[in-house]
């Protein structure tokens, strides 16, 4: 394990940089950050090993790759035990449609991000997780479209001069 150190202002310029643009060229975000390009690929690297960017990959146009509807699942099991979790995540593993699946607290157990070429695609999908033996009952929220979709925000670094505000 990498040994853990503090973010100063320029990896979080790095981080802000790296999520608008995972694609950015090494010398272009040293630019941007203020850094000559050898500095710059280390930070970067360093970021990586310790944890910080847990994956760079492209965002994909659902509608435009014929996934017309976008649905977030809400599942409840018939119990808590860890058998019953594991079953399911494997069984939620296999679906390739199931785009992420949180396990959640609450009055249900996962929150998962689905994705259906149509409407009885959708309604196929709620079939297959109702004939999940684990499952109680099932939550569908069809999606009507992106209100926002925001990077993270990252923390500020303290001035030296005395605390952030």
């Amino acid at each position: 394990m990498t040994e853990h150190h503090a973010l100063d202002e320029i990896d979080l310029r790095i981080l802000a940089e790296l999520q608008k643009d995972g694609r950015i060229r090494n010398n272009e975000l040293a630019e941007r950050v203020g850094l000559s390009e050898p500095p710059c690929r280390r930070r970067v690297r360093s970021l990586r090993e310790r944890g910080y960017v847990s994956a760079i990959r492209a965002t994909l146009d659902e509608k435009l790759l014929g996934y017309e509807v976008i649905s977030y699942v809400l599942i409840q099991l018939q119990s808590q035990a860890q058998a019953t979790l594991q079953a399911f995540e494997k069984s939620i593993a296999a679906i390739p449609l199931v785009q992420q699946s949180w396990r959640i607290s609450g009055d249900a157990d996962y929150l998962l991000k689905c994705v259906a070429r149509n409407v009885e695609g959708m309604h196929q999908q709620l079939l297959q997780f109702s004939g999940m033996p684990e499952v109680r009952h099932i939550r569908t929220f069809p999606v009507l479209g992106v209100a926002k979709d925001a990077p993270l925000p990252l923390p500020r670094v303290p001035s030296a001069s005395g605390p952030a505000q």
